[in-house]
């Protein structure tokens, strides 16, 4: 086989001619992916910054796929499939959080030669992020209000009124025995905030004093605190980042910037999780 036949079989091969290419274009819709980005500047650093925009809405839509699935696993006492699903979505927040780094070098300078542009763009407005928040437990129903006139309104009105990930988390404990039925700390309404509750504490103290005994548990509690970590990051990420591009300023879209982020970033996922650390 020649250099050239060789190149020709591999999808990845820039001397390959483009009909070569069509299984993996067609599989994977390259064309229509690769089309989607249009700077509306000269700027030099725009196309990046629009790229890796997508790329974390394309991740933020992984993890949402993956925290379903580990969701629903423990809902039907799979939990050691959702401990491995749960291994994978580590991975995803592993990428989410290198992503800002690309962010990380934009000078404040080039950010300005585009910025205007953005309009009342904002990051503010991710219909993917918010429905990863309510995924999580993190239920607000005035959040959905910023995405009332998005096409996706509908699916992240459905996802506050869904279950969290958290929620089938003490729905186990419960059905373990170390919960009582209607003790889970959260309220009856699943769109309503989380309450940290004493209860739940104390079901995740018991599995933190018998690792043994309780070891799927308590595997899942730390995978659990794994995810919360990495989304604690990833904030605290985002808000030195923002820093970095703007200093003090208003964020895009008239957001406030900094003052938010800096308050959205002291919020801890499954609170008694953090909370139970100081009584083992």
């Amino acid at each position: 086989m020649t250099v050239e036949q060789e190149a020709t079989g591999c999808p990845f091969s820039g001397a390959a001619p483009d009909d070569a290419f069509a299984p993996y274009v067609q599989y994977a819709r390259m064309n229509s992916l690769l089309s989607l980005q249009h700077p509306l500047s000269t700027a030099d650093t725009e196309p990046g910054f629009i790229i890796m925009s997508q790329v974390k809405e394309l991740l933020f839509k992984l993890l949402h796929t993956e925290l379903t699935t580990a969701r629903d696993q423990l809902r039907k006492d799979g939990l050691d499939d959702a401990l491995w699903t749960l291994r994978r979505a580590g991975r995803v927040q592993q990428v989410l959080l290198v992503s800002w780094e690309t962010f990380a070098v934009l000078s404040p300078v080039e950010f300005a030669e585009f910025r205007d542009v953005l309009g009342t763009a904002s990051g503010f407005q991710s219909v993917g992020y918010r429905r990863l928040e309510f995924l999580l437990g993190n239920k607000n129903p005035a959040m959905v209000e910023p995405h009332r006139d998005s096409p996706a309104y509908q699916e992240v009105l459905a996802q506050l009124h869904e279950p969290s990930l958290y929620d089938e988390a003490l729905a186990l404990l419960t059905r373990r025995g170390l919960l009582a039925a209607g003790q889970q700390g959260g309220p009856a309404d699943p769109a309503a905030p989380y309450r940290s509750g004493a209860e739940v504490e104390a079901a995740w103290l018991a599995v933190y004093r018998d690792p043994t005994g309780h070891r799927d548990l308590h595997l899942l509690a730390e995978a659990l605190m794994d995810l919360a970590d990495q989304f604690a990051r990833w904030r605290y990420t985002h808000l030195v980042t923002v820093q970095r591009m703007l200093g003090a300023k208003p964020g895009t879209g008239g957001t406030s910037g900094v003052s938010w982020l800096s308050g959205i970033s002291e919020h801890r996922f499954f609170p008694e999780l953090w909370s139970v650390r100081s009584e083992i």
